[in-house]
């Protein structure tokens, strides 16, 4: 672990209490543009931990202390996630810049960092999530070539293995069966209105749901493999 302390920290709300990791990808070329921004009183922008791609940990801000992450955002009820997460940043150009799969050693030094807060704070698997999941509208990281699953076969999040991808199928259109789709999605932690049809909110959503549980298709629509993906995570929750 290494640390170079970034000033765009400050304190979290009296009370509050860490039960939320977010994860992202820095989005970035480099891993030393990404630590620079991070670090850069003038960007207003942090998280706790930067992972570099050889497996390399950097720690930016305390956990006791609120790192600026994960913006405008809302999972299960909290908005706000700021006060009560922690932001893991992982090096990948993202999207923009030729997004490519996390190496192995990458990963296992996410796990291993995952494994180690979930051992100081009292983190639900509900509440490991995608900076996407937190943002829909504005994120969509760190993506779906993100190794979720394999997170999961480590304890770290929740990931419905008995689920296979069942393809696409004619997605669903009735006002029943999307009423059920946003209460499944309210169920998981996102923000969803409880009635309407599939309009781009919906199918918004329903992307940043696929990115993480569902990265055989991101197709924004409720398909035969989205909605069994659905009630998968949703069974895990209940369960």
């Amino acid at each position: 672990m290494r640390e170079r302390p970034s000033p765009n920290q400050d304190d979290r709300d009296p009370g509050a209490r860490i039960d939320t990791i977010v994860l992202h990808y820095t989005g970035m070329k480099t891993a030393a543009e990404a630590i620079d921004l991070l670090c850069s009183p003038e960007a207003r922008v942090s998280s706790h931990y930067v992972v570099e791609e050889d497996g390399s940990v950097w720690q930016l801000v305390d956990e006791a202390k609120r790192a600026w992450h994960a913006g405008i955002s809302f999972w299960r009820g909290q908005e706000n996630l700021n006060h009560v997460s922690i932001g893991i940043e992982i090096v990948n150009p993202g999207h923009d810049w030729g997004y490519r799969d996390f190496p192995a050693l990458q990963m296992a030094a996410v796990a291993d960092l995952c494994l180690r807060i979930m051992a100081r704070h009292p983190i639900a698997q509900r509440n490991i999530v995608a900076h996407s999941d937190i943002a829909p509208d504005r994120k969509q990281d760190p993506g779906e070539r993100f190794d979720w699953r394999g997170l999961a076969q480590e304890g770290i999040g929740l990931w419905p293995d008995c689920v296979p991808d069942l393809g696409t199928g004619q997605p669903v259109r009735d006002a029943a069966s999307l009423r059920d789709v946003r209460r499944a999605l309210s169920e998981i932690g996102y923000r969803v209105e409880a009635e309407g049809a599939l309009d781009p909110a919906l199918s918004t959503v329903l992307r940043a749901f696929q990115r993480h549980w569902r990265p055989e298709a991101i197709t924004g629509q409720a398909d035969s493999g989205t909605l069994a993906r659905l009630a998968g995570v949703r069974s895990l929750i209940r369960d």
